[in-house]
């Protein structure tokens, strides 16, 4: 018996025209993005900030008299070692002592001591182990006194930096980061970054780590390793190796307490650790900071090096690029995002607390539960920018709105991990509980970044939410009663009732923000000055 298999020619190009139509979708979306770093440095500071395609994801500021960075190491002096507590204080040179705690140490700080003693005599030169015997691990469970004494030198490394009235946070277990590369004196550990999930290119990239490890160094193989060539982590690693001599060479006749390696600067730093083909620009009004960062691309990323700009426009950079008024929109208590949604966020002594509200959002879906799920997850994704963007860390709640699907619930966590996940802060997440809270914590290494966003009421006494927000407001709620009018096929004129001064703003000029809203939505919008109304009330209305 044989079959006859009918095929409609047209119907098969439909599908290959289907096809292609995807991955040009998918193409688009991963190679369409863009990411920005602008650099604006004054006398004392520099401010770095993040973009992907326009929107602020994530904003530095380095002090230039900042002498405790993570990541700094310094030759130090052991002050009080606490038996209850397992610890010690350690003198680096902050107006408070470090704090050091037992698990800290590392396993092989005997070691490290021995080390130190042999290479501060000067006569020791023999920095990269060859004919170093190396001491016994530690116990885990031993005790602080036991291993330090009052007014030994000890070398410790920066972990967190000081924050309000406490003094760093220190590690002895020493570790120097590269681009591809971490290099951890005193150990022998392999390990591959869990950021990398293919298991072949893991083993590989071992194989290639013991190849070229040199003996009394442990290797950590980083997430941006992925698919390298020996050739490019060995140049790596004799950079380091090379870093750990010079620090070496300075310690004989060096008084305590002093820095003896230095942390890249925050530019470079952060180059190194998230620098890839997205990068389109990096902008600075610095001379020096762009050769600079020219300089460091050329080691890390040449083929990126021609993307570094000096900003020369009179308007100030920020300004340029939008991020003043970015950062005025996303520092305030309350936050707000598309469809009338927003998040209050409250910063009490042991935790911060983040609740979700739908606002006056329109109901677009088929029920009250989907609706939850729709506003939950645009909430998720702003609050993994507002963590990384206010460097918010220890605990942090967030009061989704409830879900009684666990389906849901599960949907919201899933995506809360994959937007969390290109924060490259340690951090770990809860599944949401039946009353829809969601429990994170992350990583604190400095002090969270506060930006005042109230200024004085030009109206009034007191002080009030900056004009660039009710802006921000203004354009939400705006879009939220015209989506409305779409979905009841009503053709309603819109008024919006604000103070004059938000009113002579509004219509200002031939491109004013009225006019923007007329070429965005295809609707004019009658604006009505109000005496009456305070300097940020407002109140829009049907004609």
């Amino acid at each position: 018996m044989t079959y006859e298999v009918l095929i409609n020619p047209q119907l098969v190009l439909k599908y290959l025209l289907l096809l292609i139509h995807l991955h040009l979708v998918q193409y688009k979306t991963i190679f369409s993005m863009k990411t920005e770093l602008i650099i604006r440095t004054n006398s004392s500071d520099i401010d770095f900030a993040l973009l992907r395609d326009g929107k602020l994801i994530e904003l530095n500021k380095e002090t230039t008299d900042n002498k405790f960075t993570v990541g700094d190491i310094f030759l130090a002096k052991i002050g009080k070692v606490l038996t209850g507590l397992n610890a010690a204080f350690v003198n680096v040179g902050y107006p408070k002592d470090g704090f050091l705690h037992y698990h800290d140490l590392g396993a092989q700080v005997n070691s490290l001591n021995k080390f130190l003693k042999k290479v501060s005599t000067g006569r020791y030169k023999e920095f990269t182990f060859k004919n170093f015997r190396f001491e016994n691990d530690i116990n885990k469970d031993g005790s602080m006194d036991g291993v330090l004494k009052k007014g030994q030198n000890l070398l410790v490394q920066i972990v967190k930096e000081p924050i309000s009235s406490k003094g760093p946070r220190l590690s002895s277990e020493l570790s120097i980061a590269g681009r591809y590369i971490v290099l951890v004196p005193f150990s022998n550990r392999i390990s591959v970054s869990s950021r990398i999930a293919d298991p072949k290119e893991k083993d590989r990239l071992k194989k290639l780590a013991r190849s070229i490890k040199p003996k009394g160094f442990g290797i950590i193989l980083r997430t941006v390793a992925e698919g390298k060539k020996v050739a490019e982590l060995d140049r790596d690693l004799e950079n380091l190796l090379d870093r750990w001599k010079t620090m070496c060479k300075r310690i004989p006749n060096t008084n305590t307490p002093t820095k003896i390696l230095s942390e890249l600067n925050r530019a470079s730093s952060i180059l190194r650790d998230i620098m890839n083909h997205t990068f389109t620009s990096i902008v600075t009004n610095d001379e020096t900071l762009k050769l600079e960062i020219k300089e460091y691309l050329q080691e890390i990323y040449p083929e990126k090096e021609k993307i570094v700009k000096l900003h020369r426009s009179k308007i100030p950079i920020f300004e340029k690029y939008g991020i003043e008024r970015q950062i005025k929109t996303s520092f305030g208590k309350t936050v707000s995002m598309s469809k009338g949604a927003y998040l209050v966020i409250e910063h009490t002594e042991a935790m911060h607390v983040i609740d979700v509200n739908s606002g006056n959002r329109s109901n677009k879906a088929n029920s009250q539960e989907e609706t939850a799920l729709e506003v939950n997850l645009v909430a998720a994704t702003e609050i993994a920018r507002q963590l990384r963007i206010r460097d918010m860390g220890g605990i942090i709640v967030v009061d989704f709105i409830d879900m009684h699907k666990a389906e849901n619930r599960n949907k919201l966590y899933q995506h809360l991990k994959d937007v969390m996940g290109e924060d490259r802060t340690k951090h770990k997440i809860l599944p949401p509980s039946k009353f829809g809270l969601v429990q994170i914590t992350r990583q604190r290494v400095r002090p969270e970044l506060a930006i005042k966003t109230k200024e004085p009421n030009p109206s009034q006494k007191g002080e009030v939410e900056a004009p660039i927000v009710l802006l921000e407001k203004l354009d939400l709620d705006l879009e939220n009663m015209i989506s409305k009018q779409k979905t009841s096929k009503s053709a309603k004129k819109i008024q919006l009732h604000v103070h004059p001064f938000i009113a002579a703003y509004l219509t200002k000029g031939m491109k004013s923000v009225r006019f923007k809203w007329y070429l965005k939505h295809s609707k004019w919008i009658t604006i009505i000055p109000r005496d009456a109304y305070r300097y940020l009330q407002y109140r829009f209305k049907y004609e």
